[in-house]
């Protein structure tokens, strides 16, 4: 088994689709095992998104993912990391393909619905940053 973070991000909860998403993760054969709803300061964000500070969109990025509330949710499953990746689509909606997640609800590169992370190393940094130990439900 293998837990990876995902983010419902705030264009995802400002169009009202929280429970599409969820109702999609647990048809995914996911395991929620931690789940809040939150609204990220612009510093939260920053220390989130820290990987990319030297990049161009950065400052658009985290002026985005602090705008409103969004859903964070630690899950699991076999192979979770490809696994949500597959399910959110590509980062760009555009080319993301037909009945992914980005590719229905996701607007922009930037506002494209959820967030997942990529690799095993991120995935342990991103759900301890937002999930202390005693907040994950093992199940």
């Amino acid at each position: 088994m293998q837990r990876t973070l995902a983010i419902i991000k705030p264009d995802a909860v400002e169009q009202g689709v929280i429970g599409k998403i969820l109702a999609r993760i647990e048809q995914e054969g996911f395991t929620v095992c931690a789940m809040r709803m939150t609204q990220l300061t612009k510093h939260e964000a920053e220390g989130f998104y820290a990987v990319h500070k030297d990049k161009p969109f950065f400052g658009s990025l985290t002026d985005f993912m602090s705008c409103g509330p969004c859903v964070l949710v630690a899950l699991e499953a076999p192979d979770a990391i490809r696994k949500w990746r597959d399910v959110m689509g590509a980062t760009d909606p555009a080319r993301a393909p037909a009945g992914t997640l980005r590719q229905e609800f996701g607007a922009s590169i930037e506002r494209n619905a959820t967030h997942g992370s990529d690799a095993p190393e991120t995935a342990a940094f991103e759900l301890g940053y937002f999930f202390r130990g005693l907040e994950l439900i093992d199940r």
